[in-house]
């Protein structure tokens, strides 16, 4: 990992997991269990990173909509990188696809929606989604892995590639 509070995070998330699911483990076998929950941690770091970022990138410009003050990444993004205004065809092709991005996400089952919005979103982490929705880490996951599938998949019919 190349930002230093990260990796600390990650590093400290791990030895909280440790604690909580193997703290009567004998010590001979918390070294081998810290490497593995380790090596699964950062795997669960990047992963979610990976998404995240890009369903932040393809969805942020729909906070405008609920938030007329509200900055987002691209709002950022095009204000430091120049004041060129994008083409009519480009503004209406962007416009095309956050309403087909709307429609995809109101289409999906209500719990793949609030996991989904949760975990990307509101980017809380899986622990933190599963208390929001009174269900397991693994649920959060399976919900999480349904809505990016479906959301993919009707994004393709449309025209829309990820």
């Amino acid at each position: 990992m190349q930002d230093h509070h990260s990796a600390l995070d990650v590093v400290q998330n791990a030895m909280l997991k440790l604690v909580e699911h193997y703290r009567d483990k004998p010590a001979e076998e918390l070294p081998l269990l810290f490497q593995r929950i380790l090596r699964n941690t950062i795997h669960d770091h990047f992963r979610r990173g990976k998404v995240r970022d890009f369903w932040v990138r393809l969805v942020s410009p729909l906070r405008d909509k609920d938030n007329e003050n509200g900055e987002t990444l691209e709002s950022i993004a095009a204000a430091s990188e120049s004041t060129h205004q994008p083409s009519p065809e480009k503004e209406a092709s962007s416009n095309q696809q956050l309403a087909a991005i709307e429609l995809a996400l109101s289409e999906l089952p209500l719990r793949q929606r609030e996991a989904f919005l949760l975990r990307y979103w509101e980017e809380l982490d899986v622990a933190e989604t599963a208390i929001v929705m009174g269900c397991s880490e693994g649920s959060v996951k399976t919900h999480c892995f349904r809505a990016n599938n479906a959301l993919a998949a009707k994004l393709r019919k449309k025209g829309i590639s990820l």
